[in-house]
């Protein structure tokens, strides 16, 4: 394990099985003088790795404000190959990462969180819609999505990206930006209304003027960084309020 100083610890995720390659992982921890409450796995999406600009920052941000956060590698990404692998494939991955993440000293303990970039967040939900599949890992108390791919820009719809939601059993908080060409925070909420009763809340925070990225223009009132910093409070105070629930 390397120890990058006030950033990041890396680490590997080791193969559990014929076929599987280790992944790379890293793991924030919360900044000197923050509380640390929580762990969160997150998910990098399809078109750049863990160590993309948006990703650290997301991370470090996460930190910073006492999360403890690891972020993970997809093997097509580890293989560096530009085509995700098959969902089974993302989502066996994940659990690994899960389970490597929650073996941490830092980690060990807290309460779980897991979640994502667009493809990252939506394999998070998939993971929160079927059974608990990683022993020797905490309970799942909550999933965090940043930017749901919803459907693909232009189409009105393409496939079923929803039912699944409806068979969460936990909460769950989807960022979505405004401007996002995937799907607006009001797509999301009217695609996922009528739901089956017993789903847990779901919850949507609105990045005004954001994109998928949930970057805004530079000719927005607010800066980026503000912009990210806000974002980043209202899902630390959802993840507490969640916490607090769970006991």
């Amino acid at each position: 394990m390397l120890l990058h100083p006030m950033d990041y610890l890396t680490f590997h995720v080791d193969g559990e099985g014929a076929g599987d390659v280790p992944l790379s992982a890293a793991l924030y921890r919360p900044s000197e003088g923050a509380s640390p409450f929580s762990l969160l796995v997150l998910a990098h999406g399809a078109g750049a790795g863990q160590f993309s600009s948006s990703m650290k920052a997301y991370a470090a941000g996460l930190a910073a404000r006492g999360v403890v956060t690891v972020t993970f590698n997809f093997p097509y990404t580890e293989a560096k190959r530009r085509t995700p692998d098959r969902a089974p494939v993302l989502e066996r991955a994940f659990r690994r990462a899960i389970v490597a993440s929650a073996r941490h000293p830092p980690a060990r303990g807290r309460r779980l969180f897991i979640g994502g970039k667009s493809m990252g967040g939506r394999m998070a939900t998939h993971l929160a819609a079927g059974p608990a599949a990683w022993p020797d890992a905490p309970a799942l108390a909550g999933v965090v999505v940043f930017g749901y791919p919803l459907r693909p820009p232009g189409r009105h719809q393409s496939g079923d990206r929803v039912s699944h939601l409806h068979r969460r059993t936990v909460p769950m908080l989807i960022v979505q930006g405004t401007r996002d060409p995937f799907g607006s925070p009001e797509d999301i909420r009217v695609a996922t209304q009528g739901g089956a009763a017993s789903a847990p809340l779901l919850n949507v925070l609105a990045v005004e003027g954001g994109d998928h990225s949930l970057g805004v223009p530079k000719s927005a009132p607010r800066t980026g960084a503000s912009v990210l910093d806000e974002m980043l409070d209202g899902v630390v105070a959802w993840m507490r309020v969640q916490e607090a629930a769970g006991g």
